[in-house]
């Protein structure tokens, strides 16, 4: 395998989940302010948070359909350009409908990009080390976390426009990845399943894998002459119920463990502890560092252990620390809550976190791949929109024990999921996975 060519393409495409992280946790260190200055109430502000997820739901939606038609890469491009108009409109916004208008058309680029990149990087990427290359994309998400928390606590002494240096800065990495996306070449898959293009497909895959290029070659095209002698596909038919169930609940679960309300809030929450707005910040700090370190060890085992084994001893994980968490709120002795956290984000991190995306490109066959993954993304976006918008409602009405409580209730039920119908993918072809996956 070129090793060195498919891992620059696929650190150049993961560049699009840095945009994705730093998206969606800048705005932990501008929602107070934001609130303050355009005197918002709950519900405003729980809006006001939430509307980029809202885009991003409508993204995820509809990001496999440019994914089709346009292709891997210039989707990816568009992307881009999604992210940089966001990231320079939400800094410059004169008004609270000017900023929703701006981070809404931010979200979208996170929702297609959740779609496009992890698809892309599945089908450049050999069997062997498929795991560890879209967790690029995973680790590049929680890595602009962290710049994002840093970002933050770095730029909060700025003055009354501290929050709009902290939403700006992200035009930078927005440009760099705009030009990078021009130099990686479109996916084998899609130039066959959509254009026909064979020639150009052996050209990637032998700079790929010049050893198992043709190998790979026929199996994609037996495939797409399998789909051609079927009728159109649809994603729900009967033939895919059991991909479309396990990205569904993959997603679901992903979103009730807590995770985006956690980074969304965490200052929120850990002022709610009883620590200061400075140690609250640096709290959120080492939140993001701890996921960027879990994640990064993760990527490492994902194709040695399996996608299962990390899920399930994410979830005891996670299981134990939410409910340490809701015992310190019910009890209102919070001495080791930021510990719990930290160490809920590492079980979160080595599982759910590292595994979501690799699974959810692996487990749908080619011609409906781009569907599946917008399936999936789509899921999880609804999900954390309803959970983004909701929490600050829920917390403040029936408290932190309750809404901790219900997060660890949700893990049991993870790994129930995991333990009993999740399968394993490590080291299969995307194709032979097709086949285990269908009903004929």
């Amino acid at each position: 395998m070129n090793n060195s060519k498919v891992l620059v393409w696929s650190i150049v495409v993961a560049l699009g989940g840095f945009l994705f992280g730093f998206d969606t946790a800048v705005i932990s260190g501008a929602e107070k302010a934001i609130q303050h200055l355009w005197d918002l109430s709950p519900v405003e502000h729980g809006f006001t948070v939430s509307i980029a997820l809202i885009g991003t739901v409508l993204g995820a939606m509809l990001g496999g359909i440019p994914a089709d038609k346009l292709g891997r890469k210039t989707t990816l491009f568009w992307i881009a350009i999604l992210y940089l108009v966001s990231s320079l409109g939400s800094a410059l916004a004169t008004d609270w409908y000017v900023f929703i208008f701006f981070r809404f058309f931010g979200g979208l680029g996170v929702g297609a990009s959740s779609v496009a990149a992890p698809l892309y990087i599945s089908e450049i990427s050999p069997a062997r080390s498929r795991g560890k290359m879209v967790g690029l994309f995973q680790f590049n998400v929680v890595f602009g976390i962290l710049i994002a928390y840093f970002s933050n606590y770095f730029m909060q002494d700025l003055g009354d426009n501290a929050w709009r240096w902290m939403l700006g800065v992200q035009a930078v990495p927005s440009l760099v990845f705009l030009l990078a996306i021009l130099y990686v070449p479109e996916s084998p898959r899609w130039l066959i399943m959509k254009k026909g293009d064979v020639q150009q497909a052996r050209k990637i895959l032998d700079i790929i894998d010049p050893g198992t290029s043709e190998e790979t070659l026929h199996a994609i095209l037996n495939a797409n002459d399998e789909a051609k002698d079927k009728p159109s596909a649809r994603l729900f038919s009967a033939k895919y119920k059991t991909p479309v169930m396990l990205a569904v609940l993959f997603a679901v679960f992903n979103q009730v463990s807590g995770i985006n309300a956690i980074i969304y809030y965490s200052p929120r929450i850990f002022e709610m502890t009883g620590l200061g707005a400075k140690a609250a910040f640096l709290s959120s700090a080492g939140i993001g560092f701890v996921n960027f370190a879990f994640t990064l060890l993760a990527i490492n085992f994902i194709d040695r252990f399996g996608r299962r084994t990390l899920m399930a001893i994410g979830s005891v994980g996670v299981i134990i620390t939410l409910g340490l968490v809701a015992r310190a709120f019910f009890i209102q002795d919070f001495t080791g809550v930021p510990v719990f956290l930290f160490v809920y984000i590492a079980f979160f991190a080595f599982s759910q976190g590292a595994v979501i995306w690799v699974f959810i490109s692996e487990i749908f066959p080619n011609e409906v791949r781009a569907q599946g993954q917008a399936l999936g993304s789509f899921t999880h976006w609804f999900m954390a929109a309803i959970i983004a918008f909701s929490f600050p409602i829920i917390s403040e009405y029936l408290g932190g024990g309750i809404t901790f409580s219900f997060f660890a209730v949700m893990m049991f039920l993870q790994l129930i999921f995991v333990w009993r119908i999740m399968p394993e993918t490590k080291g299969t072809s995307l194709e032979r996975i097709d086949k285990t996956m269908i009903l004929h």
